[in-house]
């Protein structure tokens, strides 16, 4: 079976999913740029293996090169959910002492999460904590971008079940809803979210955003968050 990937991110943790081989050639190249588009804006990097079936030398060494890359920045890539194929290699090689290993994606990201801080930059912003709920990489980019630069502490995600483990794992100030979240933005499901942080207030941005200019758009975000904490 061909390796198969996806990846998204949850705050500051990139995952990346594999399922299938991951060997020399198509599959490693894959998966060597999956890890290095996480690289780009992430240190924190969990690969959940529970479906890979097979890892030849050459693919256990681009784990382990990419490996140091988030060590050297200042992060760790983190194992979830090694099948018993992977655990024996991994026991085979020494290089369980190497990883640091968990048995699923989710308790992986936890233990990220609960480190507190990435970058200096996150660490240093003392403003409210945002979760920023939508779908869109770009989108989602552009608003860490804006909201960090301004002293905020932001938490991002595309996926609903993410939110929640952020929700879990963070305290947060103020819940923004992106345009592109459709029925994430329904009465049902911010209800969900505010149960999860019942003092957060809530955001919804219109649709409209995205097309705006960016320096229209950035104002009105900041504008909106502002007049939600101090009302």
């Amino acid at each position: 079976m061909s390796l198969a990937l996806e990846s998204r991110h949850c705050g500051s943790v990139y995952i990346v999913r594999c399922a299938g081989r991951i060997i020399a050639g198509q599959d490693s190249a894959l998966l060597e740029e999956a890890l290095k588009r996480g690289l780009r804006e992430f240190n924190r990097i969990v690969v959940n293996v529970s479906d890979v079936n097979y890892l030849d030398s050459s693919g256990m060494g681009l784990v382990v090169r990419f490996l140091w890359h988030a060590r050297t920045r200042g992060g760790d890539l983190r194992l979830a959910g090694p099948t018993p194929f992977v655990v024996k290699l991994l026991e085979i090689t020494k290089l369980s002492a190497v990883f640091s290993i968990y048995p699923d994606e989710e308790t992986a990201i936890i233990s990220f999460l609960k480190e507190g801080a990435s970058t200096p930059a996150e660490s240093t912003n003392t403003g409210p904590r945002v979760l920023f709920l939508d779908p869109s990489p770009d989108t989602c980019a552009f608003v860490r971008a804006v909201l960090t630069r301004h002293g905020y502490r932001v938490l991002s995600t595309g996926l609903m079940g993410d939110a929640k483990i952020l929700l879990t794992a963070s305290n947060v100030d103020v819940i923004v809803l992106g345009p592109d979240c459709g029925a994430l933005s329904s009465p049902t499901t911010v209800k969900v979210l505010q149960q999860l942080a019942p003092k957060a207030k809530t955001v919804v941005l219109e649709s409209e955003f995205k097309s705006r200019a960016a320096d229209e758009a950035g104002t009105a975000l900041l504008e909106r968050i502002q007049l939600s904490t101090t009302e």
